[in-house]
Protein backbone atom coordinates (compact mmCIF):
# COMPACT_ATOMS: atom_id res chain seq x y z
CA UNK A 1 0.00 0.00 0.00
CA UNK A 2 1.60 3.55 -0.91
CA UNK A 3 1.97 6.15 1.13
CA UNK A 4 -0.93 8.58 2.27
CA UNK A 5 -0.01 12.39 1.06
CA UNK A 6 -0.46 13.01 4.47
CA UNK A 7 2.28 10.40 5.18
CA UNK A 8 4.44 11.92 2.85
CA UNK A 9 4.15 15.25 3.49
CA UNK A 10 5.35 14.86 7.25
CA UNK A 11 8.40 12.84 5.79
CA UNK A 12 9.27 15.76 3.95
CA UNK A 13 12.31 14.29 1.71
CA UNK A 14 13.29 14.48 -1.77
CA UNK A 15 11.83 11.00 -2.53
CA UNK A 16 8.28 11.62 -0.65
CA UNK A 17 7.87 15.18 -2.33
CA UNK A 18 8.77 13.70 -5.61
CA UNK A 19 5.77 10.89 -4.82
CA UNK A 20 3.88 13.71 -4.81
CA UNK A 21 4.65 15.25 -7.74
CA UNK A 22 3.95 11.99 -9.46
CA UNK A 23 0.63 11.45 -7.87
CA UNK A 24 -0.58 14.96 -8.60
CA UNK A 25 1.15 17.13 -11.05
CA UNK A 26 -0.97 16.37 -13.97
CA UNK A 27 -4.54 17.29 -11.86
CA UNK A 28 -2.28 20.81 -10.82
CA UNK A 29 -1.79 21.23 -14.50
CA UNK A 30 -5.71 20.83 -15.69
CA UNK A 31 -6.67 23.19 -12.86
CA UNK A 32 -4.18 25.53 -14.01
CA UNK A 33 -5.25 25.15 -17.59
CA UNK A 34 -9.19 25.19 -16.87
CA UNK A 35 -8.05 28.68 -15.07
CA UNK A 36 -5.86 29.65 -17.54
CA UNK A 37 -6.55 28.32 -20.92
CA UNK A 38 -3.12 28.23 -22.03
CA UNK A 39 -0.85 25.20 -22.16
CA UNK A 40 2.24 26.92 -21.55
CA UNK A 41 1.28 29.33 -18.34
CA UNK A 42 -0.41 26.29 -17.31
CA UNK A 43 3.34 24.14 -17.24
CA UNK A 44 4.19 27.34 -15.60
CA UNK A 45 1.30 27.44 -12.85
CA UNK A 46 2.18 23.81 -12.29
CA UNK A 47 5.99 24.21 -11.55
CA UNK A 48 5.90 27.50 -9.61
CA UNK A 49 3.06 25.27 -7.60
CA UNK A 50 5.23 22.96 -6.72
CA UNK A 51 7.98 25.14 -6.07
CA UNK A 52 5.71 26.94 -3.62
CA UNK A 53 4.61 23.39 -1.84
CA UNK A 54 8.55 22.56 -1.78
CA UNK A 55 9.63 26.10 -0.01
CA UNK A 56 6.45 25.77 2.53
CA UNK A 57 5.87 21.68 3.30
CA UNK A 58 6.81 22.42 6.92
CA UNK A 59 4.30 25.02 7.42
CA UNK A 60 1.20 23.90 5.79
CA UNK A 61 -1.43 21.58 6.90
CA UNK A 62 -3.54 19.24 4.93
CA UNK A 63 -6.96 19.26 4.34
CA UNK A 64 -8.39 15.42 4.93
CA UNK A 65 -5.00 14.01 4.40
CA UNK A 66 -4.93 15.35 0.54
CA UNK A 67 -2.48 17.63 -0.77
CA UNK A 68 -4.81 18.54 -3.45
CA UNK A 69 -6.54 20.91 -1.75
CA UNK A 70 -3.68 23.25 -0.71
CA UNK A 71 -2.37 23.08 -4.28
CA UNK A 72 -5.17 23.91 -6.12
CA UNK A 73 -5.72 27.02 -3.98
CA UNK A 74 -1.92 28.00 -4.28
CA UNK A 75 -2.41 27.48 -8.41
CA UNK A 76 -5.31 29.44 -8.22
CA UNK A 77 -3.60 32.03 -6.26
CA UNK A 78 -0.86 31.97 -8.78
CA UNK A 79 -3.45 32.33 -11.59
CA UNK A 80 -4.84 35.56 -10.36
CA UNK A 81 -1.48 36.92 -9.60
CA UNK A 82 -0.47 36.35 -13.40
CA UNK A 83 -3.57 37.80 -14.55
CA UNK A 84 -2.84 41.03 -12.69
CA UNK A 85 0.64 40.72 -14.14
CA UNK A 86 -0.51 40.77 -17.25
CA UNK A 87 -3.14 43.09 -16.69
CA UNK A 88 -0.30 46.06 -15.65
CA UNK A 89 1.65 45.03 -18.94
CA UNK A 90 -1.26 45.55 -21.45
CA UNK A 91 -2.33 48.96 -19.91
CA UNK A 92 1.59 50.14 -20.29
CA UNK A 93 1.68 48.86 -23.96
CA UNK A 94 -0.99 50.86 -24.35
CA UNK A 95 0.77 53.67 -23.24
CA UNK A 96 3.97 53.41 -25.92
CA UNK A 97 3.12 56.22 -28.35
CA UNK A 98 2.07 54.17 -31.73
CA UNK A 99 4.99 51.88 -31.90
CA UNK A 100 3.37 48.76 -33.59
CA UNK A 101 3.62 46.09 -30.74
CA UNK A 102 4.66 42.15 -32.90
CA UNK A 103 1.91 39.52 -31.21
CA UNK A 104 3.33 36.30 -29.91
CA UNK A 105 3.12 33.72 -32.79
CA UNK A 106 2.56 30.97 -30.13
CA UNK A 107 -0.31 32.79 -28.34
CA UNK A 108 -1.88 33.16 -31.73
CA UNK A 109 -1.81 29.72 -32.31
CA UNK A 110 -3.59 28.49 -28.83
CA UNK A 111 -5.66 31.34 -29.50
CA UNK A 112 -6.93 29.19 -32.62
CA UNK A 113 -8.11 26.62 -31.21
CA UNK A 114 -11.72 26.53 -30.75
CA UNK A 115 -12.08 24.98 -26.99
CA UNK A 116 -9.36 27.35 -25.81
CA UNK A 117 -11.73 30.34 -26.67
CA UNK A 118 -14.48 28.35 -25.53
CA UNK A 119 -12.65 28.26 -21.94
CA UNK A 120 -11.74 31.28 -22.31
CA UNK A 121 -14.88 32.91 -22.47
CA UNK A 122 -16.27 30.80 -19.56
CA UNK A 123 -13.22 32.01 -17.80
CA UNK A 124 -14.39 36.05 -18.47
CA UNK A 125 -17.65 34.72 -17.22
CA UNK A 126 -16.53 33.15 -13.74
CA UNK A 127 -14.05 36.17 -13.39
CA UNK A 128 -17.07 38.51 -13.00
CA UNK A 129 -18.67 36.52 -10.02
CA UNK A 130 -18.80 37.72 -6.44
CA UNK A 131 -15.58 36.55 -4.82
CA UNK A 132 -17.33 33.67 -3.12
CA UNK A 133 -18.90 32.39 -5.55
CA UNK A 134 -15.82 32.23 -8.11
CA UNK A 135 -13.76 30.54 -5.42
CA UNK A 136 -16.18 28.25 -4.77
CA UNK A 137 -16.63 27.51 -9.05
CA UNK A 138 -12.63 27.15 -8.95
CA UNK A 139 -12.27 24.92 -6.48
CA UNK A 140 -15.16 22.74 -6.95
CA UNK A 141 -16.15 23.03 -10.60
CA UNK A 142 -12.77 23.75 -11.99
CA UNK A 143 -10.81 22.32 -9.70
CA UNK A 144 -12.84 19.22 -9.49
CA UNK A 145 -12.80 18.87 -5.59
CA UNK A 146 -15.68 17.71 -3.16
CA UNK A 147 -17.63 20.45 -1.80
CA UNK A 148 -16.81 19.21 1.84
CA UNK A 149 -12.85 19.82 0.61
CA UNK A 150 -13.85 23.20 -0.52
CA UNK A 151 -15.45 24.16 2.38
CA UNK A 152 -12.35 23.17 4.32
CA UNK A 153 -10.07 25.18 2.25
CA UNK A 154 -12.57 28.08 2.11
CA UNK A 155 -13.22 27.90 6.13
CA UNK A 156 -17.16 27.92 5.75
CA UNK A 157 -20.02 25.65 6.09
CA UNK A 158 -20.62 22.60 3.16
CA UNK A 159 -24.02 24.50 3.02
CA UNK A 160 -22.56 27.23 1.97
CA UNK A 161 -20.32 25.96 -0.99
CA UNK A 162 -23.40 24.28 -2.49
CA UNK A 163 -25.60 27.78 -2.61
CA UNK A 164 -22.23 29.22 -3.80
CA UNK A 165 -22.25 26.59 -6.88
CA UNK A 166 -25.78 27.44 -6.88
CA UNK A 167 -26.03 30.95 -7.32
CA UNK A 168 -22.65 31.52 -9.66
CA UNK A 169 -24.33 28.64 -11.98
CA UNK A 170 -27.87 30.91 -12.00
CA UNK A 171 -25.45 33.67 -13.21
CA UNK A 172 -23.97 31.56 -15.75
CA UNK A 173 -26.77 30.46 -17.34
CA UNK A 174 -28.46 34.15 -17.35
CA UNK A 175 -25.00 35.17 -19.32
CA UNK A 176 -25.50 32.87 -21.38
CA UNK A 177 -28.87 33.24 -22.59
CA UNK A 178 -28.29 36.61 -24.24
Amino acid sequence: MSDTDGELWARGDEAAFAALFDRHAEAVWNHAYRLTASWSLAEDLTSATFLAAWRRRSDITLVRDSALPWLYTVAGNLARTEFRRLGRFRRALLRVPHQEVVPDHAESVIASVDDDRALRRVLDVVATLPRAEREAVELVLLGELSTAEAAEVLGVAEVSVRSRISRARARLRAVEER
